[in-house]
């Protein structure tokens, strides 16, 4: 169920994006990403593990980096970086342990971020020029 949940909400979230023109700035999708990617330290952080929080922020400080250099350079490495946050998100509890998780999160984020990222890469194929440098 939960992956339905994310499915639909990523689907809801680009579509109002694109409907009310936030898309059209090349900012949205790399902003998208900083905030998917910060949630692991809220988790971190209701979960009060220390150790947790300083993992889960050098994580979160690589999608950033990827972020600020997808928004800057190409497009297409916020679309690679959402898919990576996806799986990032299947395979969290093999690498990190966060008290704070919710057992249906990995699943719901996974899915949301891949929708995510295939609707940035479907925009960035029919806006030519939309996903090179600022």
């Amino acid at each position: 169920m939960e992956y339905l949940i994310g499915a639909v909400l990523a689907a809801l979230v680009c579509a109002f994006a694109m409907l009310s023109g936030f898309d059209r700035d090349r900012v949205f999708y790399p902003t998208l990403l900083i905030v998917i990617a910060t949630y692991y330290i809220l988790f971190a952080a209701m979960g009060g593990s220390t150790t947790a929080l300083t993992i889960e922020s050098l994580a979160a400080g690589v999608f950033l980096t990827l972020a600020v250099v997808g928004f800057r350079k190409n497009l297409w490495l916020i679309v690679a970086a959402l898919a990576g946050h996806g799986v990032f998100d299947f395979t969290h509890h093999l690498v990190i342990r966060n008290p704070g998780v919710p057992l249906w999160w990995p699943g719901f984020c996974l899915s949301f971020d891949v929708l995510a990222g295939g609707f940035l890469a479907v925009l960035l194929t029919r806006r030519p020029g939309f996903e090179r440098t600022i």
